[in-house]
């Protein structure tokens, strides 16, 4: 499936929208919620099986997903701020919280994704950032992305150990 072409225009998350999604161990989509499908523009049949990177907006920085990638595999949740790519070039602002389930032996079940609207404050905030990690992305490469993260994380008193806490904090200021 082709990806669509980034427009201008922001669907609004309500708050009481709840996005859901699960995932298998390649982070292809193995389910939606209703919710998740009218926010995106797609149908059940157009996401399943895909990967989520196929709502991937070009405004999000590599890092960010390394490092989700990197928590999840550990077996750690992940708060973070994503920019999705909607089905008809628009986008949309969410705080997804993403955990791995497990079955009762412990072994991996699935992903599964919630994600809420976010404050406007958090947004202006994350915008910046992720258009600085993008940009030092470019000129510099991941490593510096990433090395620019953990200091935006220091400046808001925090590290990657508590990632998961200043973004939820930045969603209340």
């Amino acid at each position: 499936m082709q990806r669509s072409e980034p427009t201008d225009i922001e669907r609004e998350v309500s708050s009481v929208d709840m996005i859901v999604s699960k995932g298998d161990a390649e982070g292809n989509i193995t389910y939606t919620n209703p919710i998740f499908m009218k926010i995106s523009g797609y149908t059940q049949g157009e996401l399943l099986d895909k990967p989520h990177a196929i709502l991937r907006h070009p405004d999000m920085p590599k890092v960010i997903f390394k490092y989700l990638w990197e928590n999840l595999q550990a077996g750690k949740e992940v708060i973070a701020y994503v920019k999705n790519l909607c089905k008809d070039g628009s986008y949309y602002w969410v705080i997804a919280q993403v955990r791995v389930a497990k079955n009762p032996d412990g072994s991996f079940r699935n992903y599964v994704s919630t994600r809420r609207c976010i404050t406007q404050s958090a947004k202006e905030k994350i915008s910046a950032l992720y258009a600085s990690l993008i940009e030092i992305e470019s000129a510099k490469g991941i490593e510096a992305s990433e090395k620019a993260l953990e200091a935006f994380l220091v400046e808001n008193g925090h590290t990657f150990e508590t990632f998961n806490t200043c973004m939820t904090q930045l969603n209340t200021k």
